[in-house]
């Protein structure tokens, strides 16, 4: 009865965990370039009170064993990196990757991490940065009387000057993808760090190297599908509500036993 009062609140544990993993996707379903967490569950140490190919009284040899779990526990939250929707903007700054790559980002302290979100802006320096001000990796600055900013599909930075006709390039945006973006730390921000489990950044230009290409003048979506995560909440709900009623039926089960005596 413990074992099934124990073996029960892990799975409400679990579900709950899952959930909120559900409620953040949702929450993030309009969030450029936000991709979608999901959890993995595996079941935990069993106990053996049998086992199989013991010889029985009648001297049978015994096919299957007699073992009894102790519930479950999240093992990973794992994120999928499906491209999201690419949706219009018209803004010429807003650039979006059309397959697999990340736009690097300088932080202050001078670490390099990495987004998906291409919704970049122009600093007062004139230097492109995101959202947040922090500058893209290789720094590319627009001149003051720039008429024009184009950004090719390659990566190709260039501007048209105020008088001028022919346009001047300034530099190049750089792409990195990882072995297993799963393995990404996310920092929040729409950021993400490299790990061990990541392993090293690997650079190239768009379009090269399997990296995806530049689009100007769009942005990725979320990859959340909403219909998914409402089934999975509803899923969720319906595990967790099971999990505790065996935790209602293990504790009466314990009363009935605890009113023999009487």
């Amino acid at each position: 009865m413990i074992r099934a009062l124990r073996s029960a609140a892990s799975g409400m544990y679990a579900q709950q965990l899952y959930i909120d993993t559900i409620a953040n996707n949702l929450s993030n379903v309009n969030t450029t370039g936000f991709k979608r967490a999901k959890m993995e569950f595996q079941d935990l140490v069993y106990q053996t009170i049998q086992g199989s190919g013991n010889s029985s009284e009648l001297e049978a040899v015994l096919p299957t064993e007699l073992q009894i779990g102790h519930g479950v526990r999240p093992i990973a939250i794992q994120k999928s990196f499906e491209q999201g929707n690419i949706l219009p903007t018209g803004n010429p700054l807003d650039l979006s990757i059309d397959g697999v790559g990340f736009f690097q980002v300088a932080k202050p302290d001078g670490t390099v991490v990495y987004s998906r979100d291409g919704s970049l802006k122009i600093s007062p320096t004139g230097a492109i940065v995101t959202s947040d001000g922090y500058n893209i990796e290789p720094p590319i600055t627009i001149p003051a009387d720039t008429a024009d900013v184009m950004i090719a599909r390659d990566g190709t930075v260039s501007v048209t000057l105020i008088g001028e006709t022919e346009p001047q390039t300034l530099g190049q945006v750089e792409l990195a993808r990882f072995v297993n973006p799963a393995g990404l730390h996310s920092l929040g921000q729409n950021l993400y760090k490299e790990t061990v489990a990541s392993g090293p950044p690997i650079l190239g230009n768009p379009g090269s190297d399997g990296m995806g290409l530049i689009s100007q003048g769009f942005l990725e979506s979320s990859n959340v599908q909403i219909v998914e995560e409402m089934v999975a909440m509803i899923v969720a709900q319906r595990a967790y509500e099971v999990a505790s009623k065996a935790i209602r039926t293990a504790e009466e089960m314990l009363t009935i036993a605890n009113n023999l005596k009487r």
